[in-house]
């Protein structure tokens, strides 16, 4: 009889994370931020030297779904900033990719998601008034990364991710920086964040 593929991953922090079937109790926030601050985005496509990450991106989707919800409660400011969270075990995968491999990605994504809210407080789904929110605050962080990184024209990007309102992007710069700085970064603002939620 043949050995079934191993499903799990042993984290720096010792738990032993099940992809097929996570449990909240083996996600620490410090895996997370870890993980995400090494998971670089486009591929590693982009100018710099050092690779634009995961975890830079969703501190500033979380940034730019404030601006969109100023009135946000804590609650979904804390799921914008983990929108991305899966991909600490998962990786990042461009959109083609993606819809290339097809459900069986969106799948281990659907399940890390929801032992990872489960984690932190927060409900298994996020309402979709919430989700479109931070899915637009994820286009508007994607335009200005391809027009600030990735080499594309404006032109370019408002074709595949829309032309973002002036106000959304005003002041908002890419910064690259060394994964440490980023994950301390990421790991704090969680804890804000939880803390906001009480």
């Amino acid at each position: 009889m043949a050995t079934p593929p191993r499903a799990w991953q042993r984290m720096l922090s010792g738990r032993r994370l099940d992809l097929l079937d996570p449990t909240p109790v083996d996600i620490e926030i410090e895996d997370i931020a870890h993980g995400l601050a090494f998971v670089a985005r486009w591929n590693g496509q982009t100018q710099g030297d050092f690779a634009y990450s995961v975890a830079e991106h969703s501190l500033l989707v979380e940034q730019i779904y404030m601006r969109l919800s100023p009135n946000a409660p804590a609650k979904w400011k804390l799921a914008a900033l983990l929108h991305d969270a899966p991909e600490y075990v998962i990786g990042d995968m461009i959109s083609p990719v993606k819809a290339a491999v097809g459900l069986g990605y969106s799948s281990l994504d659907d399940r890390l998601t929801a032992a990872i809210h489960l984690r932190f407080g927060l409900p298994t789904a996020t309402p979709i008034s919430v989700k479109r929110q931070i899915k637009k605050a994820d286009k508007i962080s994607a335009w200005l990364e391809a027009t600030q990184i990735a080499g594309f024209t404006k032109k370019e990007a408002d074709k595949f991710f829309g032309k973002p309102p002036p106000d959304m992007i005003d002041g908002l710069t890419i910064r690259l920086r060394p994964p440490l700085e980023v994950r301390n970064d990421y790991t704090a603002r969680h804890r804000l964040l939880l803390a906001e939620l009480g």
